[in-house]
């Protein structure tokens, strides 16, 4: 029987070498595609997943399962670790509008896919954007700017060039626009 991500990361809090090396291959995939996705350099993405894994494996004895999975925590960790290189590496300027380019056409490969690599796809992403690429541009380009980015209403507002209530405007509605194609593709899957 294989152990639940629950028991690994009880595993790695107690300091099991096995448990953490388990745990590894079993996310590695998908810790260094979200990382791939937020910095666009493979070398600089590896980086980041091996830093993600070793904050895992620090802070194992903190997660808490009745606050959501394991899966969903470890990701949270990859996100931070990613944009806190991007933080850091002010020399490689990333523009947002790029990223939601980039957005609507990595969605835009993912159709074509076959069923593996589309599972593969939608657990790290995927499915999220291709629905930010349905997003108007303005929104998705403030939704990335705050949601991957981290940055505030009025950190967007001045990335943007735009009143701060705009810029709250385009994130919030940005949000709902991409609450709801989540919700419809999810119906279609159901189908």
């Amino acid at each position: 029987m294989t152990a639940s991500d629950e028991a690994l990361l009880a595993g790695m809090a107690a300091d099991d070498p096995d448990a953490a090396a388990v745990f590894v291959r079993r996310h590695q995939a998908r810790v260094y595609g979200l990382a791939l996705f937020v910095v666009g350099i493979p070398a600089v993405a590896e980086e980041v997943a091996q830093e993600t894994f070793v904050r895992a494996w620090r802070h194992a004895d903190g997660f808490d399962p009745r606050r959501g999975r394991a899966t969903t925590w470890l990701l949270a960790i990859a996100r931070h670790a990613a944009i806190d290189v991007l933080r850091m590496r002010r020399d490689v300027p990333v523009d947002p509008v790029v990223m939601a380019d980039r957005i609507a056409a990595h969605s835009a490969d993912a159709t074509a896919a076959d069923p593996d690599r589309l599972a593969d796809q939608v657990a790290t992403g995927a499915t999220v954007n291709a629905a930010l690429a349905h997003v108007p541009r303005e929104q998705a380009t403030a939704v990335v700017l705050a949601a991957v980015f981290g940055l505030s209403g009025s950190e967007v507002a001045q990335r943007t060039g735009v009143p701060l209530g705009t810029a709250k405007t385009r994130i919030r509605l940005g949000l709902r626009h991409l609450r709801d194609e989540l919700a419809s593709s999810r119906e279609v899957d159901r189908s």
